[in-house]
């Protein structure tokens, strides 16, 4: 059951991530496909982006991380307005 919970939130995290790299970037850049692996084939071992046809991808590890990130800024935000 925790791994149920845990790839949801994941899954979540990640498409949270995808909008907010979307957003932040204009649409210039865009996340890796879903079940892709295209970072596996044309990105470097543990990279977060890589370019591939001249546009930057973000891999799922690095959507992930934009992810969290816009939850703990969004943390930080609640904080710094209610506190």
């Amino acid at each position: 059951m925790d791994e149920i919970a845990t790839g949801v939130l994941e899954f979540i995290t990640v498409q949270v991530g995808r909008v907010a790299v979307w957003l932040v970037s204009f649409g210039r850049w865009r996340g890796e496909q879903l079940r892709g692996g295209e970072g596996r084939i044309h990105g470097p071992a543990g990279a977060l982006s890589f370019v591939r046809d001249g546009r930057r991808v973000i891999t799922d590890t690095g959507l992930l991380f934009f992810g969290i990130a816009f939850y703990v800024a969004l943390f930080a935000a609640a904080v710094f307005y209610f506190g």
